[in-house]
């Protein structure tokens, strides 16, 4: 019976007032949208990451913006990071780190890469021997997993 009334209520109220109501008793997260991206020679672009933990090496990615979509947001933050475009962009799977949702998708690179952010301090292209041993061991297996590396 709660339930019903509550229902009617709900459909009532004005879409703003029960958008506002949802976003206040929801627990708060983030949203990236990450890649693993290879050139033709079949090697990984991973970047030195400024903010990284750890050894600051990993799968390039960022923030998606308000209402922006996780495809266009992988898009935008590899152009404004490597000046890089993409072709065969593909989802490769989504995970929850705690409050953080990570996008993941795979492609290929189209152009040449260059760091073009402060908050990058280098970039490379890389094989299953010349990975950074630095790189975190969940970085490590992500870019594996996504490649086929090792299996």
């Amino acid at each position: 019976m709660l339930y019903t009334i509550a229902g009617k209520i709900w459909k009532r109220m004005p879409r703003g007032m029960r958008v506002l109501v949802s976003r206040s008793v929801q627990t708060k997260f983030t949203v990236s949208a990450a890649g693993v991206i290879v050139n033709d020679d079949g090697q990984v672009l991973l970047l030195n990451h400024v903010l990284r933990p750890d050894s600051g090496w990993g799968v390039p990615g960022g923030f998606l913006e308000p209402g922006e979509q996780p495809e266009a947001g992988f898009r935008r933050e590899i152009k404004e990071e490597t000046g890089l475009d993409l072709r065969d962009v593909s989802l490769y799977r989504t995970r929850t780190l705690k409050r953080h949702i990570e996008i993941i998708f795979t492609a290929t690179a189209v152009g040449e890469a260059r760091v073009l952010s402060k908050e990058i301090l280098e970039l490379g292209w890389f094989d299953i021997e010349t990975v950074p041993a630095e790189m975190s061991l969940d970085q490590q297996f992500l870019v594996r997993r996504a490649l086929g590396w090792g299996e």
